[in-house]
C-alpha cells in the first residue's frame, strides 16, 4: 500500500466489486437465454470497469487484502456463472467442465510465472497489504487457499523441478517470452474472445477455443525448455 494511504472504505469497494459480479452474472443467464449480443457487452464492460477499478484503487493506494481476495473470488464466481451457462447452452456439460479448469490453469500460470520471473532475478515480490485481522478476512484466506493454492503449488513445483532436473537458465526459462506467453490470455482476454464468440453464435467453438490452450500451454512449454537449455561449452 501506498505510504500514507488510507484503505478503500469496505462499503464503497463492495458496492462497485457487487456491480461488477452482477454484470458478470447478466450476462451469463443472457448467454443461457440465447440473447448473444447482449451477454457479448455486458462481458466487455465489464472488463472496462473492472479494469479501470483497479487501476484507479492502485493509483490511489487504496489496494488491500481484503480486496484482492474478495476481487479474485467474485472473478471465479462469475467465471463459473459463464461456464454453467455454457454446458447448459451447448449441452455439453462434460466439455465445459474441463475448459473451466483449463480457464483457470491459465490465469493461475499468468501469477506463478510472474512471480517466478521476480525472484530470478532477485526483484522484490508486490508488497502484500496489511490489513487488520478480522472474520472476514480469515475466511476469503480460507476460500484462497481452498480454491486457488493447490493449483499455485502445482504450478510452482512443475516449474520448479523442471528447471533443476534439466539445468535450465532461469532467467531464459523464465523472461518477458514467457510471461507475455501467458498474460496475453488473462482474464480481459478471455472475455474479449468470449464476446467475439457469442457475437457469431458460436458458445460451443469457445469451449473449443479454451481446450486449445491446453495445447497451447505444452507447446510453450517445449520452446521454454528448447530455448533454456545451456549452450555446451567446447573446449580449446
Amino acid at each position: 500500500m501506498v505510504p500514507g494511504a488510507k484503505a478503500r472504505p469496505v462499503q464503497e469497494f463492495l458496492s462497485v466489486l457487487l456491480f461488477h459480479t452482477g454484470l458478470a452474472l447478466l450476462a451469463a443467464w443472457l448467454l443461457y437465454r440465447g440473447e448473444d449480443l447482449w451477454a457479448a457487452l455486458l462481458l466487455q464492460l465489464k472488463t472496462v470497469l473492472d479494469n479501470a477499478d483497479g487501476q484507479l484503487a492502485r493509483l490511489r493506494g487504496e489496494v488491500s487484502a481484503l480486496g484482492r481476495y474478495l476481487d479474485t473470488e467474485m472473478d471465479f464466481l462469475g467465471n463459473l456463472a459463464l461456464f454453467v451457462a455454457l454446458a447448459l447452452r451447448t449441452g455439453e456439460g462434460e466439455k465445459a467442465l474441463l475448459a473451466f479448469l483449463v480457464f483457470t490453469l491459465v490465469q493461475s500460470f499468468d501469477f506463478n510465472l510472474e512471480r517466478l520471473y521476480r525472484e530470478a532475478r532477485g526483484l522484490p515480490l508486490p508488497e502484500e497489504p496489511q490489513d487488520p485481522e478480522t472474520p472476514l478476512l480469515r475466511l476469503l484466506r480460507g476460500l484462497y487457499a481452498l480454491l486457488f493454492l493447490p493449483q499455485d503449488r502445482a504450478i510452482r513445483a512443475l516449474e520448479l523441478f523442471l528447471k533443476r532436473r534439466l539445468g535450465l537458465d532461469p532467467l531464459r526459462f523464465w523472461d518477458e517470452g514467457a510471461l507475455a506467453g501467458v498474460v496475453n490470455l488473462g482474464l480481459s482476454t478471455q472475455l474479449f474472445f468470449l464476446g467475439v464468440f457469442l457475437l457469431f453464435h458460436q458458445p460451443g467453438a469457445y469451449l473449443t477455443f479454451v481446450l486449445l490452450q491446453a495445447l497451447y500451454l505444452g507447446l510453450g512449454y517445449v520452446w521454454r525448455i528448447v530455448r533454456s537449455i545451456p549452450s555446451p561449452r567446447w573446449g580449446p
